[in-house]
């Protein structure tokens, strides 16, 4: 599934065996050959990490920085300062899916504070101060790519954020390509963009493959685990293709 908006990544192999075969290219002193490839992406086009710069209203982005600060590539809150600490701690899957009997939740399927503190509790599992939360809601294996967003995911309310807030959650990781509802009933899109990543500082990590480990989470009731993630070094960049590891 590729992200609205973004092309899939181009692989493009460079060198290989046939370019020494045509002649193209020459062994090293001493008969050694050697295969290059390079990669074309978007950043936010694979499991990735949201820079706190990434989004932005009423032109100024995270920390009170102008938002003109974009331009031609972030000076503030650029991926560069969570890929040099990277993002380590404990982790908690919410498997909102499967505590709501489905394979996917449905296209637009809303859930709030309320209840992802009763997913928690029919795991078994209390949320703590500082926890990174991820939350499965099984659409990134489930859905169909459509011209119109409507995903599932959290909905935005005060009482949301403030949650967040006081539980000092450093990073929120889904398997969508937003970690909210697309929708706001208000009218507005992306609202906990505004309120969590531009406001908050909270780090999102998107479009996550949460399947696996939550089967095994469902298998073995444990719910926590050490998480880990490392984005690339990226200087001035909106965001960071991630490969996170969840270790029990």
């Amino acid at each position: 599934m590729t992200p609205h908006g973004r092309a899939p990544a181009r692989h493009t192999v460079h060198q290989d065996q046939r370019t020494y075969a045509t002649g193209a290219a020459r062994p090293v002193p001493g008969g050694l050959e050697y295969a290059d490839d390079t990669i074309d992406m978007y950043l936010q086009g694979t499991t990735h990490v949201d820079a706190l710069g990434h989004v932005w209203y009423d032109g100024m982005i995270w920390n009170g920085q102008p938002a003109e600060s974009t331009n031609d590539g972030l000076d503030f809150a650029s991926v560069l300062p969570i890929s040099e600490r990277g993002i380590v701690g404990r982790g908690v899957l919410l498997d909102m899916a499967r505590h709501r009997g489905k394979e996917s939740l449905e296209r637009g399927e809303t859930f709030g504070v309320s209840d992802l503190l009763e997913c928690a509790h029919a795991q078994g599992i209390e949320i703590e101060r500082g926890d990174i939360v991820l939350i499965r809601t099984g659409w990134l294996t489930g859905s169909i790519p459509s011209v119109e967003l409507d995903e599932p995911g959290l909905e935005f309310h005060p009482d949301l954020v403030r949650w967040f807030d006081e539980f000092a959650i450093p990073c929120l990781v889904g398997d969508t390509f937003a970690n909210e509802a697309t929708h706001h009933s208000a009218g507005c899109d992306f609202v906990l963009h505004g309120a969590l990543v531009r406001n908050l500082g909270i780090v999102f990590v998107e479009l996550a493959s949460l399947d696996e480990l939550a089967a095994d989470c469902a298998a073995d009731r444990r719910y926590a685990f050490l998480y880990v993630a490392a984005p690339l070094k990226i200087a001035h960049a909106t965001g960071s293709p991630v490969n996170p590891i969840a270790i029990k």
